[in-house]
């Protein structure tokens, strides 16, 4: 028998849209939300939108403060540097589980997927290549066959891709991310586990140079 489809809950629709919003930098991080506006806007009542800003509170993605409102997510500087600890965890996790499980959709699925970004790069389409290593970092949990370390990527995956969005536009970093990525490809394409991961911690767990440092000085702005 085939599973019947049902259609998205107005709860569902709003929670998508405001979450784009938010990783696609349409609304800042640490900007206020308004339970009023988003309803004015997307023609809703204030049920769902209520619904979805505690959906999204789950996500990280905002926060709400007694007695002030409910705000945009921010991190500090050293919050980040705990952020970037636990991809670390997750992610060289997630990578020998892939590679232990199915080397072959796992190196397959990040060739198609850096395909896609070095076309965005070439054409100058920023937005869609941070889109696309989103999706990169994503395929980790996707092959790794564990529902539990996907659970846990997921309480942090909104986040960083709200991060990567509005921060991760820096010229020096984006080449410099990119050229990683294809490293990671290539070592595990040669079937060098360790080296795929040395790049990937380095990757994703640095704490100096452009990126780093840009990214510091926005959020002390």
């Amino acid at each position: 028998m085939k599973a019947l489809k049902r259609p998205k809950s107005l709860t569902e629709l709003v929670t998508e849209e405001v979450r784009s919003w938010i990783i696609n930098g349409q609304i800042q991080m640490g900007d206020s939300l308004s339970e009023v506006g988003i309803s004015r806007d997307l023609d809703v009542s204030r049920t769902p939108v209520r619904e979805a800003i505690n959906r999204l509170e789950s996500e990280g993605l905002v926060r709400t403060e007694p007695n002030r409102g409910t705000f945009v997510f921010r991190l500090e500087p050293d919050e980040l540097v705990k952020i970037c600890d636990v991809r670390v965890c997750l992610e060289t996790t997630a990578m020998r589980a892939a590679f232990d499980h199915d080397r072959k959709r796992l190196t397959e699925s990040l060739d198609k997927c850096l395909d896609n970004m070095r076309r965005h790069r070439e054409r100058g389409e920023d937005t869609e290549y941070l889109q696309d290593d989103t999706v990169f970092h994503q395929i980790l949990f996707d092959c790794a066959d564990n529902r539990f370390l996907s659970d846990a990527y997921h309480t942090i995956s909104a986040m960083m891709a709200a991060l990567r969005m509005q921060l991760g536009r820096h010229a020096r970093h984006m080449e410099k991310s990119f050229q990683e990525h294809i490293k990671i490809v290539d070592a595990l394409k040669l079937g060098d586990l360790d080296d795929a991961l040395r790049v990937l911690e380095n990757h994703i767990g640095r704490k100096e140079g452009s990126y780093w440092t840009d990214v510091t000085n926005d959020f002390q702005r």
